[in-house]
């Protein structure tokens, strides 16, 4: 947007011993005029504030979202679940696929600490390795972009974990947050891993608004959520014992990349673009991908399935109760192809 800069009135002077000085006041109206413009330009481009999140999702319209929550689900436990991450900044190093260090970042104390090194991150064979890496702020959940984006990323994900916990009435969208773990819990969901092994006897079935499981995921929610991998992996009932750390582990996996996969912040957020090969696979941009991320071996690249399309009802019903829409929506992930 263009602005007009102030108003420029001259009175012109017959007298020639006038003209320097009003040389003077033209140069220093037009400098000011050129610092008003540059401001107002640099305000209009500059990120917006963080809204307070109260002013997205009030407690009234969380209960009206999921009117047959489980008790254990509440708004308190959610808000703060979000106020305590919201400090936690996550850098992930990567030597070739396999070998990690991870460093948790407090900034509400200042300090910074590697919670996962893993044996030969040090070793020559392994610095000769390809390095990459990324950071999590976990601050930036539904505070990245505009009110208007952040609140769409405040729809899905209220989406996901909706569908993940639901048991009711099909296509109603009253029944989300209704289950604290998954209906069977017999199987333990144990992979070999040397670096999150799992506990003898524990196990590490889907728990959570997000379901979280297997011993590789607990322990590296444990590390970015408390700086420790022994505390869910020792404790994996902490998620259905106390709310708050249940909804931290649902914000972990929104917010965190997996392998190959974006985050679903980032597809929300408007900061993942589609590699030529995400193209080439039907791989969208939208609340569609979030499903591919979450669920896609089991749910995308195949039509007529009732998962991508429930979750896609949630969605267009939590628009609503936000006062907001998606117009340009790719809400499923039927056309795309899961990640391997």
């Amino acid at each position: 947007m263009l602005f007009a800069g102030p108003g420029l009135c001259f009175t012109s002077q017959p007298m020639k011993k006038y003209a320097f000085f009003s040389t003077l006041i033209l140069s220093f109206m037009l400098i000011a005029g050129f610092k008003y413009l540059s401001s107002t330009r640099t305000k209009q481009t500059e990120a917006p504030a963080k809204v307070p999140f109260a002013a997205m999702l009030s407690q009234k319209t969380f209960e009206e979202m999921f009117p047959q929550r489980d008790p254990f689900y509440t708004y308190a436990s959610f808000t703060g679940a979000i106020k305590a991450l919201s400090n936690i900044v996550i850098k992930v190093e990567k030597r070739d696929t396999y070998l990690f260090r991870i460093t948790r970042t407090d900034r509400a104390t200042g300090k910074s600490a590697v919670v996962r090194q893993d044996a030969d991150w040090n070793q020559p064979w392994a610095k000769a390795k390809a390095y990459t890496q990324f950071t999590v702020d976990f601050g930036t959940f539904c505070a990245d972009k505009s009110l208007e984006t952040s609140k769409r990323e405040l729809a899905a994900f209220l989406a996901q974990i909706a569908h993940e916990t639901r048991h009711g009435r099909n296509g109603q969208y009253d029944d989300g947050l209704m289950f604290l773990h998954e209906v069977n819990t017999n199987l333990p969901y144990v992979d070999k891993n040397d670096v999150y092994p799992a506990v003898p006897e524990k196990k590490y079935y889907g728990r959570g608004p997000m379901q979280i499981s297997y011993n590789g995921n607990y322990g590296f929610a444990s590390d970015c959520i408390f700086g420790d991998k022994n505390k869910l992996l020792q404790n994996p009932d902490l998620i259905t014992t106390d709310a708050v750390t249940a909804f931290k582990t649902a914000l972990y996996f929104w917010m965190m990349p997996q392998e190959q996969k974006p985050s679903a912040h980032a597809v929300m957020a408007g900061n993942w673009k589609p590699t030529a090969a995400d193209t080439a696979k039907g791989r969208t941009a939208g609340f569609g991908m979030t499903t591919n991320i979450i669920n896609g071996e089991v749910e995308c690249g195949r039509a007529n399935q009732f998962g991508p399309a429930d979750r896609a009802g949630f969605y267009q019903a939590f628009l609503k109760k936000l006062n907001i829409s998606d117009p340009n929506c790719v809400c499923t992930c039927e056309k795309m192809q899961p990640y391997e």
